[in-house]
């Protein structure tokens, strides 16, 4: 990270609104300073289209609110349009929306908690108490925009220092800091996770101190930071911040229970924890490889194939056995597994349409091509696959590449080699067949017609009987071939064509 001289500081803020902002405070009287993450992503180069700018003044009308009008109407006289502008009285705060950008209003304020809420009360204050408010130092940065001083860099916590060592600090007492608004544990991890920066020590030490202080914070904010940890390029540093200090426990304990080993007859298990790390960041390598320049469902599609690999063996602790002989076992785990993910996404408020489907289908069938190419490869087996996974076979595949963690090098060639089998089959008998998203090539009304039957049981079972025997390639996936099949199977139950 390179410091910025007063003149590239003074370039960088060279944007028409925000000039029309510095102008508009001069015109009021009132001091008024671009704050907190634009700043800090200016410093460290990273592209930001969200400024916070704080106002310090007093007056009947709050200070953040009365300058994002002035620059609005200014900003229609000198430009012809008026910017969208939203108020939020009840917070003294507003927001404009121009130039693809979106800048919030504030004016500047100390607060103050009490123990059971994370909403502060709020009182005007001082640009110094606004600063001390902020949950860290790389984000208390702030640029006067005002003429007399435009330009000017106020860092009272020593935020650049930080930024250039990396370093994830809060600029008061952390304890206070995170017993104050406990959200900012998790904000404290996601920030070292995405700009990669390492958490001080005494900050560190104070997530583990106030972990319980995450019960006030709701699922929804709760979510929103796991989802942003695991769209970081390196979640897995995250999720073992979250599990070092306890916080892992307090908002997954699903993925915190895969943690640990144990002995018995001198035989042990993997760490399951260590595991499942490995298997989201092998499923971060794999995007990676296929390129960054996606569209945005792409992305999304990624962004739930990390919460399948990092769910993928939740199931493992309540499946835990020893076996004398076989040594400690896992069985159906991928099934009590598939069964958790929706109340886990439903206590977290994650969405509960197609996205969680998505991962609780991957989670249920993640063993499946593991055992396939475990075993002998038969056309049947790679049917049902096909059938079962439909149009989500392709990451199911990628997820289980990435389920293979094994230090045997033998044993890694083996699976690698017997999965590219199964790949040759899965493409060669999607050809032939067409069994992905199979509709059966007979439906129940034609059924029903063809052998005067009602709805009933009869009906679903020479469905089922026919959907058998196309997977198991007794008959080809055929609209006659399927129907001379069923007039066989309905002979033998008393029924005959009509």
């Amino acid at each position: 990270m390179d410091l910025l001289t007063e003149t590239e500081r003074l370039r960088a803020i060279d944007i028409p609104l925000l000039r029309a902002a510095g102008d508009a405070a001069d015109d009021l009287g009132v001091e008024c300073y671009v704050i907190g993450g634009w700043v800090r992503d200016l410093y460290l180069q990273r592209p930001s289209k969200d400024i916070d700018i704080v106002v310090v003044g007093h007056g009947q009308e709050r200070p953040g609110i009365l300058l994002a009008k002035v620059l609005a109407n200014r900003w229609k006289r000198e430009r012809g349009r008026r910017p969208h502008i939203a108020v939020y009285a009840n917070f003294g705060t507003a927001q404009i929306h121009v130039d693809g950008m979106e800048i919030e209003f504030v004016g500047a304020r100390r607060e103050s908690y009490d123990r059971g809420s994370r909403k502060p009360v709020v009182e005007d204050g001082t640009l110094e108490d606004d600063q001390n408010r902020r949950d860290f130092t790389i984000n208390a940065l702030a640029i006067c925009l005002n003429n007399s001083n435009r330009g000017q860099l106020l860092d009272p916590f020593d935020g650049l220092r930080d930024l250039q060592d990396g370093i994830i600090a809060t600029p008061l007492d952390p304890d206070i800091t995170f017993s104050d608004d406990p959200l900012r544990m998790l904000r404290c991890v996601r920030f070292a996770t995405q700009l990669n920066f390492l958490i001080e020590q005494e900050t560190a030490d104070a997530l583990a101190r106030n972990a319980h202080r995450l019960d006030i914070i709701s699922a929804e904010r709760i979510s929103d930071e796991l989802c942003k940890i695991m769209r970081a390029p390196h979640p897995s540093t995250g999720l073992l911040t979250l599990m070092e200090s306890g916080l892992l426990e307090r908002i997954l304990p699903e993925v915190a229970a895969l943690a640990g080993v144990e002995q018995m007859g001198g035989r042990t298990h993997k760490d399951n924890f260590f595991h499942t790390l490995e298997v989201v960041e092998n499923v971060v390598g794999m995007q990676a490889e296929r390129g960054r320049e996606q569209q945005q469902d792409e992305d999304d599609r990624w962004h739930w194939l990390r919460w399948a690999a990092l769910l993928h063996d939740i199931g493992k602790p309540r499946c835990k056995r020893w076996d004398a002989k076989a040594g400690w076992t896992f069985h159906n785990h991928e099934f009590i597994g598939g069964k958790m993910v929706e109340p886990l996404f439903r206590r977290l408020k994650l969405p509960l349409d197609e996205r969680m489907k998505y991962v609780q289908k991957l989670v249920s069938l993640h063993m499946r091509p593991i055992a396939i190419a475990d075993d002998e490869v038969t056309d049947s087996a790679v049917r049902r696959l096909l059938f079962d996974a439909g149009d989500d076979i392709d990451d199911l595949m990628l997820l289980c590449h990435a389920d293979i963690t094994s230090r045997n090098e033998a044993r890694r060639r083996r699976f690698h080699e017997n999965f590219h089998i199964v790949r040759e089959k899965l493409v060669a008998i999607e050809e032939k067949d067409r069994i992905r998203n199979m509709k059966l090539p007979v439906d129940g009304d034609e059924i029903m017609q063809r052998y005067g039957l009602p709805p009933s049981k009869p009906v679903g079972l020479l469905k089922n009987a026919m959907k058998e025997a196309i997977l198991d390639g007794l008959i080809p996936n055929d609209h006659d071939a399927a129907l001379a099949f069923l007039d066989e199977q309905a002979a033998s139950m008393g029924f005959s064509p009509d």
